[in-house]
């Protein structure tokens, strides 16, 4: 089944007639549609003062001229896809890679396991329970019976301590709010309460399971956290956290969320500013003292901090004074200076930490590679989770009273496995591993490092099949994302699987903006420095091309979201380095962007050109500001849709008839424009196979000889 934009649009934007535009692999277009300017010139307070924007009027989704512009982008893309011989192959070969069981890590209470399970045939995953570690499944809430396109799906949001209520959200394609609702588990019936669909940042059941506590976003104002009791009108939700703290205002950068501890004793609040948060705050409230104050773990320091808890004492993970990381063991009415420090900063990134049988699992990174190393609670090294190889692992899940939990590893060319594992012994035995139709053993990935602009080493991954030749003659795919201190980790992918299968290259280089060597690493790639980016990345593409594995023609890149923002430089500043890109999701009006969607949050990375301070670094690299006529772009597809509710789509509206009528290259310039595909997860299997398709026969088909 086709996504619903390739159905015959209506000409009302006209097409002008004659092969004006010409793919790989003998392809035809006539010119791009014809789209209308209307420019608006903004004044800001540096120079240049005065800049013009010649789609302005594309920033309105539902004005009806908008909507025909986007019907017209995609019988334009439909034409092109009419084309594509190799396209029913590609939708096959992705449907075996994706189309898989697949089960997630569970969620332990008592003897009872939760998960969510998708069967090879099924579009969604489903909620799923079983009684002891083998028993046989049962299945709660079907996602299939949600909706008749499929492409609303479930994903489970908390559990009762005993395991007998719980809560759940429904998604619609791939929006990021959820309606949440309520599961008795022994009746397997929902309560019948239902909280509206909103951005929730915890929803934690009270400990005598007569209400629920949430936080919501309530758009450009902020978070607020509620109390509901079940039963009760939802407009007589009492307000426990909101708008202003200690006088302090809580406002729109300022995510809270919340969550209950496991013994129920606390209301835990983290507060933080921006995204990802400069500072953070961690409030604490005792659900056991009626009216009891919300007091303040930590509060007022310009640093990250995520607390964990053993019964009634808490444990901070902190970049303060650490910007690898470390762990302090919280002093209620202390500083983190009087602090104990229960495992200090090393060399390598702390990733995450969690406690399970009374034992730290402390998640690192050694030059992008995970490593689990366990510890006393008093922070004694007490032996290793081994990986089976070099790729991504998880910390182990569970909860401090458990004796047992489940952590993850895969890599870009090992699917992921779910292990089991007993604290007692040690010992690991694998809970699921997804079959998928690939052999492992026929491919390699190694880990190269490459000099960038300004002379700082940055590690790559690169995969493919064994011995593969590097003589230029074979396509190469990159992908990178260098933000929001978010490491890439050598994860799988089946997009990155078919490409590989198909004979092509796959690298990942480990941008400046991550996490990958903890905030020192992110810091250099942030506000004015958001260049070193991509400087990092046109780096790895040369060293790519010098060492031979391809050459530009045949060099596809894809990104989306921040990546996205990377794939916009790559076309402006070095269009001569690649063959073909993919922009999914897109940031690219930087001089806009705080003003849409979640953008405000933003603000706290990339800054704002509304500050004079912040505008002209902004200007100097923002896509949509920077594109030149005449130049000779690549093939380039924009990729999103009214369902992203986190990057506001207008990016890739207004880019794609710049880039249409700025090219001089004659080559195509795309728009898929969905009206169910989102930031978030949650479009049907069926559909992701047609979009995936999609994404890999125009970079395969453009990278190609012509």
């Amino acid at each position: 089944m086709r996504s619903a934009f390739f159905v015959t649009a209506v000409a009302l934007l006209s097409v002008t007639a004659g092969a004006q535009v010409q793919g790989r692999q003998g392809i035809m277009l006539p010119k791009p549609p014809v789209v209308k300017t209307e420019p608006v010139i903004d004044e800001y307070q540096s120079v240049p003062t005065k800049i013009p924007d010649p789609y302005r009027w594309l920033e309105d989704a539902h004005n009806p001229e908008t909507r025909a512009f986007i019907a017209a982008q995609n019988a334009y893309t439909a034409q092109y896809f009419s084309q594509v011989k190799i396209r029913p192959e590609i939708v096959k070969e992705l449907g075996e890679l994706l189309k898989t069981d697949f089960v997630s890590v569970p969620t332990k209470r008592g003897d009872h396991y939760f998960f969510s399970k998708r069967l090879a045939e099924e579009n969604q995953a489903s909620i799923y329970m079983r009684v002891g570690l083998h028993g046989a499944d049962e299945k709660l809430i079907d996602a299939s019976k949600l909706s008749e396109d499929q492409n609303t799906s479930v994903n489970m949001m908390n559990l009762t301590e005993d395991g007998s209520l719980m809560a759940y959200g429904v998604r619609v394609g791939g929006a990021d709010e959820v309606e949440v609702h309520f599961l008795d588990v022994a009746s397997r019936q929902d309560t019948g309460d239902v909280m509206p669909r909103a951005r929730y940042s915890g929803v934690d059941i009270a400990p005598d399971k007569a209400g629920v506590y949430y936080s919501k976003l309530f758009p450009h104002e902020g978070n607020r956290v509620f109390y509901h009791k079940f039963g009760t009108p939802l407009d007589s939700d009492p307000m426990i956290l909101g708008k202003e703290y200690r006088g302090e205002k809580l406002g729109e950068i300022d995510g809270v969320g919340v969550r209950i501890t496991q013994n129920g004793h606390y209301l835990v609040f983290r507060i933080g500013r921006g995204v990802p948060a400069t500072r953070e705050d961690i409030l604490i409230k005792d659900l056991r003292v009626k009216d009891s104050p919300i007091v303040p773990l930590v509060y007022g320091i310009d640093s990250r901090f995520g607390e964990f808890n053993v019964g009634d004492t808490f444990y901070m993970r902190t970049d303060y004074k650490a910007p690898n990381g470390r762990v302090l063991k919280v002093v209620q009415g202390k500083g983190p200076d009087e602090w104990p420090v229960i495992i200090p900063e090393g060399k390598d990134v702390l990733e995450g930490v969690n406690v399970v049988g009374g034992k730290m699992y402390v998640l690192r990174l050694k030059d992008v590679k995970s490593e689990v190393t366990i510890y006393s609670l008093d922070g004694k090294a007490e032996g290793h989770i081994d990986f089976p190889g070099i790729g991504a692992g998880s910390t182990l899940s569970g909860r401090a009273m458990d004796t047992d939990g489940f952590y993850t590893f895969q890599s870009i060319i090992t699917p992921p496995t779910i292990f089991h594992y007993d604290t007692k012994t040690g010992h690991s035995e694998i809970f699921y591993s997804d079959k998928v139709p690939f052999d492992s053993s026929k491919y390699e990935v190694k880990q190269v490092f490459y000099t960038s602009k300004d002379g700082t080493k940055v590690p790559m991954f690169i995969a493919g099949k064994k011995g593969l030749k590097r003589d230029g003659t074979e396509r190469l795919l990159m992908t990178g994302y260098g933000g929001f201190a978010l490491s890439e980790t050598p994860v799988w992918n089946p997009e990155y699987a078919w490409w590989m299968q198909e004979g092509g290259w796959f690298a990942l280089p480990n941008l400046r903006g991550g996490n990958e060597y903890g905030e020192v690493w992110h810091k250099a790639a942030m506000f004015d420095k958001k260049q070193n980016v991509f400087d990092d990345w046109f780096a790895a593409a040369e060293y790519l091309i010098a060492n031979k594995y391809t050459t530009p023609e045949r060099f596809a890149i894809r990104g989306r979201s921040n990546g996205g923002l990377l794939m916009g430089a790559s076309m402006t500043q070095r269009p001569d380095l690649f063959g073909a890109i993919w922009c999914g999701y897109p940031l690219l009006d930087m001089l806009r962007y705080q003003m849409f969607e979640m953008g405000r949050t933003w603000t706290t990375e990339y800054g704002s050109a509304e500050n004079a301070k912040d505008y002209p670094y902004i200007l100097k690299y923002s896509p949509y500001q920077n594109v030149k006529a005449g130049t000779k772009y690549p093939a380039i597809f924009f990729f999103t849709g009214d369902g992203d509710t986190r990057v506001d789509p207008m990016n890739a509206r207004k880019m794609t008839p710049l880039m249409q009528t700025s090219t001089s290259s004659g080559r195509p310039i795309l728009l898929h424009y969905s009206v169910k595909g989102g930031h978030s997860a949650g479009v049907s299997q069926t559909q992701l196979v047609q979009d995936y398709a999609d994404e890999m026969a125009f970079l395969w088909t453009e990278t190609g000889t012509k």
